[in-house]
């Protein structure tokens, strides 16, 4: 294991070490971004095969679709509540212990229990699995951004935050051109869960190959670091809520409608005839938000960090309401319509890795930044079991109106953040 350490300069030539960081970085998120994206395009066939029975004429019988959909919005919940725990868990844990170590293990967590998916016989199987990758996937998100941060220079630090939000998409991509060329069908759908375990073998890379970074070595040493009670009981507690603020607004959106919906309304809308629209819409989706994770924080970099999540919640606000209001067919403009809502919405991932690093001193700002994004999971949960209550109760498994109505959301981002510092043009804080 490498024992070099890495501390950011503006006038030095970027060094190997530094290259190895940013890479570990991209690929632990990216294979978040596909570990997240497998189980949109399974879920359906997963739930309708678990949840199926069989009549005395030996013919098998599906559950009704608002059953699927509300048993799937308790999968994401899940989901979403295990991500949040796990980003305050290793953030916690990569401030004490250093941010390598560490963030191996988070790989190596969400990809062996995603590979556990292929076993489950019961729907809480999936739940259970699903939750114990979440808790290694939102640490690895917290980690991977505080060592990028503190190891490049900061004046590249917009331009990473787009990588770094990128990267995910760009696993969500992979998964999802997987899926329109594959039928993944109820009898099909264990395979794909079992191919979720390879991204394991990154947890040996970073080991080995990637060194800790010199910012935190030197802060632990200065202060020892108590970071659950500091970012709780002294003045960072208002940055730390108006980040889980910020960040929820994001992933209600994503998991109440976009990513987490989306997919499986096309499937209902294609139909058994076309098995592949929902890969089809995936693609689409990961296109628009690998542009969308640049042009947030260019548009930070460009306008400043509050103009700039004003204008994406606005910009996403339009966007779904048109997608989700006025559409009923899936074709090629619902396709168009659904890239753009994938540039919108999903740019926040790339304003999010630039602001809230900036909100914490080093010392904190893994457990920080991490409960920050993923405790926003927790509400986005709240979110998505909406709008499963919202599909059963209220729309009559309509998911275009139950999607609409959660993405009224975007309208509490564009007021609060007007609450929050701006700090474009300022050092990250010790």
């Amino acid at each position: 294991m490498s024992n070099n350490t890495l501390s950011p300069t503006g006038s030095q030539p970027l060094k190997k070490e530094q290259w190895f960081v940013l890479i570990a970085a991209f690929l632990g998120w990216m294979f978040d971004g596909l570990e997240m994206g497998l189980f949109p395009i399974a879920a359906r066939p997963a739930l309708r095969d678990l949840m199926s029975t069989v009549n005395s004429a030996g013919e098998i019988i599906f559950p009704a679709e608002a059953v699927v959909g509300q048993t799937y919005s308790w999968l994401v919940a899940l989901f979403l509540l295990g991500a949040a725990a796990g980003g305050l868990l290793f953030g916690w844990m990569g401030d004490r212990m250093g941010r390598v170590r560490i963030m191996a293990l988070s790989i190596a967590v969400y990809s062996g229990f995603t590979g556990l998916c292929y076993l489950a016989t019961e729907p809480w199987h999936l739940g259970v699995f699903r939750f114990c990758a979440a808790l290694g996937m939102g640490g690895e998100w917290s980690l991977g951004v505080a060592l990028v941060m503190e190891c490049w220079p900061e004046k590249l630090r917009p331009i990473l935050a787009g990588v770094i939000g990128a990267a995910a998409n760009v696993g969500f991509l992979l998964i999802s051109l997987l899926g329109m060329f594959v039928a993944v069908t109820t009898d099909q759908w264990r395979w794909i869960m079992l191919a979720g375990a390879a991204p394991g073998l990154l947890a040996i890379f970073v080991i080995f190959f990637i060194p800790e970074s010199q910012k935190w070595k030197e802060s632990v040493k200065e202060k020892t670091s108590k970071p659950i009670q500091e970012i709780f009981t002294t003045r960072l507690i208002w940055p730390t809520l108006l980040g889980i603020a910020f960040a929820s607004v994001a992933l209600i959106g994503t998991w109440g409608a976009v990513s987490g919906f989306l997919p499986v309304w096309v499937d209902q809308l294609a139909g058994d005839a076309n098995p592949y629209a929902k890969g089809t819409i995936q693609v689409m989706l990961s296109i628009g938000a690998i542009a969308g994770c640049f042009l947030g924080p260019l548009m930070a970099n460009r306008f400043g960090r509050r103009p700039a999540y004003f204008l994406l919640c606005l910009g996403s606000l339009i966007s779904c309401a048109v997608l989700f209001r006025m559409f009923d067919a899936y074709n090629l403009m619902f396709i168009a319509v659904a890239t753009i809502v994938g540039v919108l919405t999903a740019s926040f991932y790339g304003w999010l890795p630039l602001y809230l690093p900036e909100l914490f001193p080093t010392r904190v700002r893994a457990t920080g930044q991490g409960l920050a994004f993923n405790f926003g999971r927790i509400l986005a949960a709240a979110g998505a079991l909406s709008t499963g209550l919202l599909l059963k109760n209220v729309f009559d498994g309509s998911y275009p109106q139950a999607c609409a109505t959660i993405t009224l959301v975007y309208v509490v981002g564009m007021v609060l953040i007007w609450l929050a510092p701006e700090t474009k043009g300022k050092p990250l804080p010790e």
